[in-house]
C-alpha cells in the first residue's frame, strides 16, 4: 500500500532534502522516522529537492508498507515524536499504488522572503538587504515571466531533456519590513527560483531594465541573468496533485 504524507522543515540544519554521503538530510530522518514506526526498512520519495537551506512550509512524499495504517492521528504523533524538532508531519493519505509524490504534482509554489530591517530572529529565515528597491520595476518584470517558456537561462542543470516550465504566477507583494515573492508553475528547474529573485532584484536596483527579462529568457544562457540569492529566504509553500490518486482525501 501506499502513502502520501504531509510534512513542513526548517531547512537550515540539513543538507537539503535528499540522501546524501557528506551530510544530514530531511529525507534521512523522514526514512528513520518511518521503519522506527513500521519496524522494517522504509525508503521514501519527496515531491522535490531541495537544496540545502530551503525551507518548507508544505511538502509531500510517499511511501510503501504492507498493513493498513488504520489510526493515523496515532502515526502522525508517533511520526512527530521520533523526528528532529524541525520537521513536522501533519496528514497521512492512502493514494493509489502507482501514485507519485515527485511526478504526479501538477503545480508547485513557492516564496521568497526578503527582510528590509536587520532581525537576529529572521537569520536563516529570510534574505537581508540593506537598501529598499524599486517594486514597481520587479513587479513589471515578474509579469513577463509568466506562461509557458524556456528557461534555461535560470537553471544550475545543463543535462534535462528540455527546460520548458509553465508559469501561472509571478508577484511581489510589501508589508511592512518584509518583500515576499510568489511564484507557482507546473515544475522548476535547479536553483530557478533564487536566480529569477537574483536577476529581479538587479532590475530593482536599476542595473538591468525590466523587458531586459524577455533577452535573458530567449538567450538560454546562465550568465546573462543575476547571480542567486542565499537560500535563507526560500520556501516551498503549496504543491498540488490531481484528486483522483488519492484513496482517503476529503479535502
Amino acid at each position: 500500500m501506499r502513502y502520501f504524507l504531509q510534512i513542513a522543515f526548517d531547512g537550515q540544519p540539513f543538507c537539503g532534502w535528499q540522501l546524501q554521503a557528506n551530510g544530514n538530510t530531511v529525507q534521512a530522518e523522514v526514512d528513520k522516522a518511518l521503519s522506527i514506526i513500521l519496524r522494517k526498512d522504509i525508503y521514501c520519495l519527496g515531491c522535490g529537492r531541495t537544496d540545502s537551506g530551503v525551507h518548507a512550509k508544505q511538502f509531500f512524499l510517499h511511501f510503501d508498507t504492507e498493513n493498513l495504517i488504520e489510526d493515523i492521528p496515532l502515526f502522525i504523533r508517533k511520526f512527530n515524536g521520533v523526528t528532529p524538532r524541525e520537521i513536522a508531519a501533519y496528514k497521512l493519505f492512502r493514494v493509489k499504488d502507482n501514485a507519485n509524490a515527485r511526478f504526479d504534482a501538477i503545480s508547485r509554489t513557492y516564496e521568497y522572503k526578503i527582510s528590509l530591517q536587520k532581525d537576529p530572529f529572521e537569520i536563516g529565515k529570510s534574505y537581508f538587504i540593506w537598501h529598499q528597491p524599486d517594486l514597481s520595476r520587479m513587479q513589471d518584470a515578474a509579469k513577463l515571466l509568466v506562461g509557458k517558456m524556456d528557461f534555461k537561462a535560470f537553471s544550475r542543470v545543463n543535462d534535462l531533456k528540455h527546460h520548458i516550465c509553465d508559469l501561472t504566477e509571478a508577484r511581489f507583494e510589501e508589508n511592512q519590513n518584509t518583500i515576499i515573492f510568489t511564484i507557482s508553475a507546473n515544475r522548476f528547474l535547479r536553483n530557478m527560483v533564487r536566480a529569477i529573485v537574483g536577476t529581479l532584484l538587479d532590475i530593482g536596483y536599476g542595473r538591468m531594465e525590466p523587458d531586459t527579462i524577455v533577452s535573458i529568457l530567449e538567450s538560454k544562457d546562465r550568465r546573462k541573468a543575476g547571480q542567486s540569492v542565499p537560500s535563507d529566504g526560500l520556501y516551498l509553500t503549496k504543491v498540488v496533485y490531481p484528486e483522483n490518486i488519492f484513496i482517503n482525501h476529503n479535502e
